[in-house]
């Protein structure tokens, strides 16, 4: 049986189609995500001294933490999952996504290694981000500022991999924008800021130590 994705000429024996429709997939996981930020913004106004920046901070940190091991976890785990007969809803939202990155579906090696890393290390990272916000931990900025270099630098593989690999993984250019560019942009331009955002806390840290041990 043939296959939606590009490029035509990738083999995927096995393959079963989508049985789900895309609304039925992206509307589980935006109300999914939507409650999550929801809860953790409210919970995380019972937290004394927290400003409207570590609140949204936490937001973040919860919402991209449960992305990478629940979404990401479990692409990197399932390597069959395009070819299940009964397939999961994680397996139909990796079909639909590989609509705009062919890789996944066809388990390209660089890419299930960046996923990997990502699901493993800087999902539990990224929770352990919101604890030490909450209770205000000496090593807040300085884990959250590693964090964003591990997704910079994935996302820097990510597109690089993929113009070396062809620049061909796309079925249309609205998968092109919306799927590889768009749901992707999020974890280069937010990482950035609170890398930048971490390095002046830090270093405004190490100044004011100075100034003490003078």
């Amino acid at each position: 049986m043939g296959h939606p994705y590009a490029p035509a000429e990738l083999q995927l024996p096995g393959f079963v189609p989508l049985q789900l429709s895309q609304g039925q997939i992206l509307a589980p996981y935006l109300g999914t995500s939507l409650f999550v930020v929801l809860a953790i913004w409210l919970i995380s106004g019972r937290c004394r001294g927290l400003s409207k920046t570590d609140r949204l901070l936490m937001c973040w940190w919860a919402f991209t933490g449960l992305t990478h091991i629940v979404i990401e976890g479990t692409f990197v785990f399932a390597p069959g999952f395009f070819k299940k007969e009964s397939p999961n809803y994680f397996d139909e939202l990796w079909k639909e996504y590989s609509k705009g990155d062919s890789r996944y579906v066809a388990r390209d090696t660089a890419t299930v290694t960046v996923e990997g890393i990502t699901a493993v290390l800087e999902g539990p990272a990224s929770l352990l981000a919101v604890y030490a916000i909450a209770s205000r931990k000496s090593y807040s900025h300085i884990l959250q500022f590693t964090v964003c270099l591990g997704q910079l630098y994935g996302c820097l593989v990510y597109f690089i991999t993929a113009y070396l690999d062809g620049f061909n993984f796309w079925i249309s250019p609205f998968y092109f924008w919306a799927y590889f560019i768009g749901a992707n942009s999020f974890w280069i331009w937010i990482p950035t800021l609170i890398a930048m955002r971490s390095w002046k806390k830090i270093c405004a840290a190490i100044r004011a130590e100075k100034v003490k041990t003078k």
